[in-house]
């Protein structure tokens, strides 16, 4: 019988967003950094302007000491130098009166996505935690009510409404315009488009205009309206609470948006004419979306779900290994089957290029088995490019050359960067220009290193690795050990295996013995396609490398800022605190 599966959604429904407009508190904030990321920079300067009852009531003001040097063009452009900052007060020092000071409000910026990423920031370097669910953001709502308008920049919104910013690009007088440009808009769609409450100007930003949630049944629109642009699931259920369908999204708000569209598929159509709620968990990343949809779909079966497709046109490179002379195959297929197999590439391109890179710079067969067995060599050989094994029978030399090749793939490029170096000096000597800048080429493709278009630098099947996928939320954690797939606070993880898994491997007791389970195996797959497709946001650690479990959580603490390093034995991975989730 299959597990019931049963999430608590136990959080009601803010009363902030059901608050009408002119009883609704916002904190209109503007910060100045030092530069324009916020994992390098850092606040130099934050204001931020209160709005009560659609009118400014109060102001907090502070510059503040970044502890690190303020660039020039920086200081040209505030007008705030190291000087001004050196008696200033850091930001932990403040942190507590900003908290105070915007409890329960709707936090309001223009470009609101910037200026909440360095506030992320500097609030976890507090030890605090920077809540920004209900935020509403002046950027937005001009796309939407200006779409004419050729530049939504502050200054040109507030040149449009006739508003003047005399203190432009200091945080004060840039919080103070965005005040005055907030409260027109909210009155112009008070007029216009019959907004009445925080809930409704929000989702306006969103491109849900008021009459939007005419589509949207009314026992659902409560649940619709607190949905968060955050990575995650969402789960219709129907009136015996049964979940019908689950889906995951990168922006949960966003996806859920289109099932109540006019044009929606017949089969969206379908699925919110039976739904009765709306529900959804929140996850750190796309990644864990991804597998939790995935397990949640394998446990539940819900009846308007399918099963998800796998590698598509995703490749590797499979070293034949069944054969006395490996060589090597381009393949989207993968399987434990005692083969090698190197990958994923990104695109078939990808891993021709590198498959081809190999046959030019390394001397293995490129013959099919039926060709192998006719026991005489070709072309290749009398070139150079084959050791001729088919009919030498040279072992010793093709093990020799296939280390070289798997060299290669783990990252170590000396060796045939000298060889190919060494090739094209002889060629260049003997004038064979055209032969030299063949070798140029793949001395360039080396030097490019465009065999990194794979995810891993070692054998997929033989891989034992540890992901860290970087989220504004929370980092994940993805340990892939020969296939099997452990996620740190998984969902659908009772017995803490990722933790367990790591202590087994180095502890040298782990069972590697057997194949991973179908289950390990579609994991592995979702995993890899989405890591190939989403490479900048991952780092990879490989556990050999490592002598213990304590050297592996050192080195990511030190190369993570999401990571406390107060606990060497553990990685500290804050949990939504929102749900409660009882599996």
């Amino acid at each position: 019988m299959i597990e019931q599966f049963n999430i608590d959604l136990s959080m009601q429904y803010d009363n902030i967003l059901s608050t009408p407009l002119e009883k609704a508190s916002f904190s209109v904030l503007d910060v100045e950094t030092t530069g324009l990321s916020a994992n390098k920079n850092r606040v130099i300067e934050i204001a931020i302007v209160k709005i009560e009852k659609l009118k400014i009531t109060d102001k907090l003001h502070y510059l503040i000491n970044p502890q690190t040097y303020i660039p020039a063009f920086i200081t040209s452009l505030t007008g705030i130098d190291n000087d001004d900052v050196i008696g200033a007060p850091v930001f932990s020092e403040v942190v507590d009166e900003i908290l105070n000071f915007i409890d329960n409000t709707v936090l309001t910026a223009h470009n609101f996505s910037f200026d909440s990423s360095f506030l992320n920031t500097e609030f976890m370097l507090s030890g605090r935690e920077f809540i920004s669910d209900e935020s509403c953001c002046t950027l937005k709502l001009a796309r939407n009510i200006y779409p004419d308008l050729k530049s939504k920049s502050l200054s040109s919104v507030a040149d449009f409404l006739n508003l003047r910013n005399k203190n432009a690009h200091r945080a004060l007088g840039d919080a103070e315009i965005t005040a005055k440009v907030l409260l027109k808009m909210i009155r112009e769609l008070q007029d216009k488009d019959k907004i009445k409450t925080v809930g409704e100007l929000l989702s306006y930003q969103k491109g849900y205009q008021h009459n939007y949630l005419t589509n949207v049944k009314e026992e659902l629109q409560g649940d619709y309206l607190s949905l968060p642009n955050a990575p995650g699931i969402y789960y219709f259920t129907n009136k015996k609470d049964e979940i019908i369908y689950v889906g995951k999204a990168k922006s949960i708000k966003d996806r859920v948006k289109s099932y109540f569209s006019p044009s929606a598929l017949k089969k969206a159509q379908k699925i919110v004419k039976q739904a009765a709620r709306l529900k959804h968990i929140i996850t750190n990343t796309e990644l864990t979306a991804l597998l939790t949809e995935a397990e949640t779909i394998k446990i539940l079966e819900p009846k308007h779900n399918a099963q998800l497709k796998l590698f598509g046109n995703k490749y590797f490179l499979r070293i034949n290994k069944t054969h006395k002379y490996p060589n090597l195959e381009l393949t989207n297929h993968f399987d434990f089957d005692g083969n090698d197999y190197f990958g994923l590439f990104i695109s078939r391109k990808k891993a021709a290029e590198t498959l081809e890179f190999i046959n030019k710079s390394f001397a293995l067969r490129e013959c099919s088995d039926k060709d192998f067995k006719k026991n005489k060599t070709c072309f290749l050989y009398d070139i150079h490019r084959c050791t001729g094994a088919c009919e030498n029978d040279n072992y010793a030399d093709y093990k020799n050359e296939l280390e070289k090749v798997y060299d290669f793939l783990y990252g170590k490029n000396q060796f045939v960067l000298d060889r190919l170096l060494n090739k094209m000096k002889e060629y260049s000597a003997k004038q064979k220009y055209e032969h030299a800048a063949g070798i140029k080429e793949l001395v360039d493709f080396i030097l490019n290193q465009t065999h990194k278009s794979s995810i891993l630098a070692e054998p997929v099947n033989k891989a034992k690795v540890l992901f860290e996928v970087i989220s504004r939320i929370e980092n994940d954690f993805v340990l892939m050990i020969e296939g099997k797939i452990y996620i740190r606070n998984y969902l659908h993880d009772k017995d803490n295996k990722f933790d367990q898994a790591l202590d087994e491997f180095y502890n040298n007791t782990i069972n590697l013995k057997s194949n991973p389970t179908d289950e390990d195996f579609e994991k592995m797959k979702i995993t890899l396609n989405w890591l190939i497709k989403n490479r900048n946001q991952v780092r990879i650690y490989y556990l050999k490398d490592y002598n213990s479990k304590e050297e592996l959580f050192r080195n990511v603490s030190q190369n993570s800022d999401k990571i406390s390093s107060k606990d060497e034995k553990s990685i500290q991975i804050k949990k939504d605190p929102t749900y409660d989730y009882d599996f």
